[in-house]
């Protein structure tokens, strides 16, 4: 682990404190900021919003793209765009962030959890196909759990550390079971499937750029969509339900004060400008690092999958087991190298353990030995 700790080190050039992927601005990250600030439209209206949008979905190849305060607010809305309703279901992954599972609960409705491929860490298609047979029924256009009588309304499955899941068969089984597809690509901007960019497989997608993200605003989200009439219905929701007009406050439903400010929508058209070029350097750490492992046979490189290509947002290894993980964690983090364990299963959690779950073996196994090593940009 020494060698490891040396060969980050070098490098990134420090022996101080490496973050785990500190955000870089090295483009025109500042004088968007001071153009956006001397123009005084820093809230939820002003023209970086505006372009931001419009050059997102040109990126991604959306039709409708509608930026959102976090990634969690834009999940949210994407599972409300989709009709999911309090005491729904919705099928998800147990390895993910919290917030995919705080977005389908501030709905009211509920988990259920199937297991995970190993090689893309996300949700399998085999697993969520083998649930759907096992415990459910459809009836009248809707996907019925014989178990608690609730319907399926969506499935959300997220692209591990930006690389894509099977999302083309997850896509298909849904179709099948009446279910609505929403992408959780919070962590996978730059990263494609067969060539069709992830997040705009589904009914809707969910994009985020917190701080700690490969393109960030510090927040910020973005829902995408190909749907005109879903689209407009995100703006609405997203701007407080406001009826449009010149100078009165008129609101006919409840909405949410979601729309991303404009003095985000600066730094992220900054960002944006530089993505190209972050996913060339991530591809080149990741070489390195996939060099550098080949030799050691206890400690598995985290490659991108079979037909995809990954942004390679947070590099990761998978080691021989939880014990030489939590050695590996230790050692590096008291050398100044911050390291990180992959997140909880989220059925561990106390607020989701009474959850329905399939056999969730590959998630369990992953817990135990998934580690992110330093991920950010090489300057």
């Amino acid at each position: 682990m020494q060698k490891l700790v040396e060969f980050i080190q070098d490098i990134y050039k420090t022996k101080e404190f490496l973050p785990l992927h500190e955000p870089r601005f090295i483009g025109n990250e500042k004088k968007y900021l001071n153009d956006c600030i001397d123009s005084t439209f820093v809230s939820s209206v002003g023209k970086y919003v505006d372009r931001f949008e419009k050059e997102f979905a040109s990126y991604i190849g959306s039709k409708y793209a509608i930026a959102t305060v976090n990634g969690t607010s834009a999940l949210h809305i994407s599972l409300l765009l989709a009709d999911v309703k309090a005491n729904n279901e919705v099928i998800t992954q147990p390895l993910t962030f919290i917030a995919t599972c705080n977005a389908i609960s501030y709905i009211g409705a509920k988990p259920v959890f199937v297991d995970v491929d190993l090689d893309t860490m996300g949700l399998s298609p085999k697993s969520l196909q083998e649930f759907l047979e096992k415990n459910c029924e459809l009836a009248d256009g809707h996907c019925i759990n014989k178990t608690t009588n609730k319907i399926i309304k969506a499935c959300v499955p997220m692209h591990t550390f930006g690389h894509p899941c099977r999302i083309d068969e997850i896509k298909d089984i849904c179709n099948k079971w009446y279910i609505s597809l929403v992408e959780d690509a919070a962590e996978s901007l730059g990263s494609y499937y067969k060539g069709k960019h992830t997040g705009t497989f589904g009914k809707l997608g969910a994009f985020s750029f917190n701080g700690n993200k490969i393109i960030t605003s510090g927040g910020g989200g973005v829902i995408v969509t190909n749907d005109e009439k879903l689209a407009k219905r995100a703006k609405y929701l997203t701007t407080t339900a406001k009826v449009p007009h010149p100078y009165e406050y008129r609101h006919d439903e409840i909405g949410y004060n979601y729309r991303m400010p404009n003095i985000n929508a600066a730094l992220l058209v900054a960002q944006l400008e530089q993505l190209d070029k972050f996913l060339v350097n991530k591809r080149d750490l990741a070489s390195k690092y996939e060099k550098f492992f080949n030799v050691y046979s206890e400690i598995k490189f985290v490659k991108e999958p079979q037909n995809s290509n990954s942004n390679y947002w947070l590099q990761a290894v998978i080691l021989k087991d939880i014990d030489s993980r939590n050695k590996f964690l230790d050692y590096t983090n008291k050398n100044e190298v911050m390291t990180r364990p992959i997140w909880k299963l989220m059925n561990e959690l106390e607020m989701f353990k009474d959850c329905q779950c399939a056999d969730l073996k590959h998630a369990k196994y992953l817990e135990q030995r998934v580690v992110n090593i330093s991920s950010g940009v090489v300057l």
